[in-house]
């Protein structure tokens, strides 16, 4: 079967959009962004589609847009919304999605991001950017909730020991590193992503 992912991490602005465009254009997959936050300037699907080269036929619209450029229960709660996950359910086949979410969120928030992440047939990896212990709270958090973690991408300058440290604390293998591009285009993301990842192990994933 076709794998499916849902890229998640702890915070915004961390790369996880970049690192979807990646995974989505090298697997020759579709993208969805459930919830998009910010209208102004380029969305997460423009990106997807510039960066990945990802055809916009195979961009799924969002269920949710929501004009203030915050985490998205931030966002819908200053724009008077309330997101419901029934509305927002995956489209049959192949996919990609992002969002952001942290174990501090509080017990009944994070519940209610993590619900729509529970089919088991979403193994569920993870960006980081800032090596702290919160990113290995997630992860065991997921954990609790039988939502499976297919491992977890490092996004930033290299780190072994504290990279190795937080893989240990959140039991999560590491699936590699997308290293800052400071002339950021499709082809040097292309490279970046042949150059540091086995697109293998994510091909070989059954959903």
């Amino acid at each position: 079967m076709i794998p499916r992912f849902v890229v998640t991490g702890t915070d915004t602005g961390i790369g996880k959009t970049i690192f979807a465009a990646a995974l989505t254009g090298a697997l020759n997959g579709s993208y969805w962004k459930p919830v998009q936050s910010g209208l102004d300037g380029e969305t997460d699907r423009q990106t997807v589609e510039r960066l990945g080269g990802v055809p916009r036929a195979r961009i799924l619209p969002e269920a949710y847009r929501l004009s203030t450029p915050v985490s998205p229960h931030f966002s819908a709660r200053r724009n008077g919304v309330t997101i419901n996950s029934a509305s927002g359910r995956w489209a049959a086949g192949d996919r990609r999605g992002s969002g952001a979410a942290g174990a501090a969120l509080g017990r009944s928030r994070l519940r209610r991001y993590l619900r729509p992440l529970a089919d088991p047939g979403d193994p569920l990896r993870q960006d980081v950017a800032r090596h702290d212990q919160p990113h290995a709270a997630f992860s065991q958090a997921l954990k609790h909730r039988a939502i499976p973690v297919f491992g977890l991408v490092f996004i930033g300058d290299e780190n072994n020991e504290t990279q190795r440290i937080i893989c240990e604390m959140g039991s999560v293998r590491p699936l590699g590193r997308l290293p800052w591009l400071p002339n950021l285009d499709r082809e040097s993301l292309r490279q970046a992503f042949r150059d540091q990842f086995d697109l293998a192990s994510f091909v070989e994933v059954s959903a």
